[in-house]
């Protein structure tokens, strides 16, 4: 369906892109790999190779294309694909040192496609086990250290909770020590970076760790990760300083509104000239560590001094909020997670407010109860606990449960850091200070593991 776009629209994108660190994120297609499954390893290996070279051969040419004719930046092309468990789960044999090593030569050989097509990143080599794990997700996510630890472009994930069916605390107490595994087993803890656990994931999530092709998708779908903490940050800046809230939220919402309709221009043209479906359009604002690109800035230009100080949590709901009302006033399709990230390393603002001490785990837990995602990309000390990590996760997850919200957890724990200690990874992922845990354990709790039932809201139907 053709958007009706005016010239004055074409002027302000324009503008937009070249001052205010405007872009199209990520574009990111979803393929289906269920008609590849086998219960012989070897041909489904060369089913899946071939259903993704072929389907993706042209993305990234299309996309550059698109990007060239409408100039506005796509930085990311990804792929998605259906949770690996599920393509594995015919070719596991039950020898578990054998499948362990199927699963990771899995991995190298969707490493070795993403190359092949040229993209960023390929996600969904993860498993959805929220109400249990069976032997294929268990197997998967055993070797999940060596999978991500040695490939460059794949992403994992696992939800491991959702508002109908609880917490799987027998997952969340065996992925404490994956994580801290993964983190040991990649240079400078890299690898955590590309592994989530959720609650209440969703399938058409176009930013990565976290993406994976939904099985109740179709079979291609392209969806689209819009971006504009810059442009959302100049228009509250040159608001008058008395502007009050809820006028300032207004102008957050038209703001967003023509971000969506750039956004959805960019999307429906690269679908139609790759001849798919063109799926959802996520919102989020993603910042980036360009400078001006920060959600954090964008709090402190409402009036905190520094973000995570007292009202950080309202302000963050007041964006989220106003963001996601302004998408869905341009657009149909808004899906994915949509609404403001906060992930640490990845924003300027945010990493300088957990050196100054403003910002500390328990004001990032509570951010995430109105956020779009959750706790992201957050270096903690190397000697963190196994049981640490996971309790950090439980937390979590009980909050996208209990609020039947997405809640995401991307925690990094770096060998031989402490509390306070600097951590760089460059590009995207930026750097941070890493962030100080308390120090009581919560071992026991942990180590109880079963699963904690769904709230009583589950039973609406």
């Amino acid at each position: 369906m053709p958007l009706n776009i005016s010239l004055e629209e074409i002027y302000e994108t324009y503008r937009m892109t070249e001052k205010e660190h405007f872009d199209i994120r990520a574009v990111t297609l979803g393929i289906n790999l269920l008609p590849c499954t086998s219960d012989n390893f070897s041909q489904l290996c060369k089913r899946v190779e071939k259903k993704i070279v072929t389907t993706a051969r042209q993305f990234v040419k299309r996309a550059e294309k698109i990007d060239a004719r409408f100039g506005i930046p796509i930085i990311n092309k990804r792929l998605t694909i259906t949770p690996a468990a599920l393509v594995l789960s015919g070719a596991l044999t039950g020898a578990a040192a054998e499948d362990r090593k199927r699963v990771v030569t899995f991995a190298k050989l969707l490493d070795h496609c993403a190359d092949e097509v040229g993209v960023d990143f390929l996600g969904g080599f993860g498993a959805l086990s929220e109400k249990g794990m069976n032997y294929a997700d268990q197997t998967l996510i055993e070797a999940i250290p060596e999978a991500l630890g040695s490939t460059e472009k794949i992403c994992g994930f696992i939800n491991l909770a959702s508002s109908k069916a609880g917490i799987n605390m027998h997952g969340v107490a065996k992925i404490g020590g994956i994580i801290r595994d993964l983190a040991l087993n990649s240079e400078n803890a890299i690898g955590a970076a590309k592994f989530v656990v959720f609650a209440n994931a969703v399938s058409d999530n176009p930013f990565m760790a976290g993406g994976f092709h939904g099985v109740q998708e179709a079979d291609n779908v392209l969806n689209i990760g819009i971006s504009g903490p810059g442009v959302v940050l100049h228009t509250v800046e040159t608001a008058p300083r008395d502007l009050p809230l809820d006028e300032i939220a207004e102008i957050i919402k038209k703001t967003a509104f023509k971000i969506t309709r750039a956004g959805e221009l960019i999307g429906r043209e690269l679908a139609h000239d790759l001849g798919v479906r063109f799926g959802s359009l996520d919102l989020s604002l993603a910042p980036t560590t360009a400078v001006g690109d920060s959600v954090g800035r964008i709090l402190e230009a409402m009036g905190l001094e520094m973000v995570g100080t007292h009202g950080s949590t309202a302000a963050l709901a007041l964006l989220t909020d106003a963001i996601k009302k302004g998408g869905l006033m341009a657009s149909s399709h808004i899906g994915g997670l949509s609404g403001a990230f906060v992930p640490v390393s990845e924003d300027v603002g945010l990493s300088e407010a957990v050196k100054a001490g403003a910002l500390t785990i328990d004001k990032l837990e509570a951010m995430t109860t109105v956020c779009s995602v959750g706790l992201d990309m957050i270096p903690v000390p190397g000697d963190t606990k196994t049981t640490t990590i996971s309790a950090i996760i439980a937390d979590e997850l009980a909050i996208g449960m209990m609020n039947n919200k997405t809640t995401a957890v991307r925690l990094i724990p770096v060998p031989g850091k402490k509390a306070g200690e600097r951590v760089s990874w460059g590009g995207l992922l930026g750097e941070a200070y890493i962030v100080p845990l308390h120090q009581e354990n919560s071992d026991y709790f942990i180590w109880r593991k079963g699963q904690i039932p769904a709230p009583v809201t589950s039973f609406r139907n």
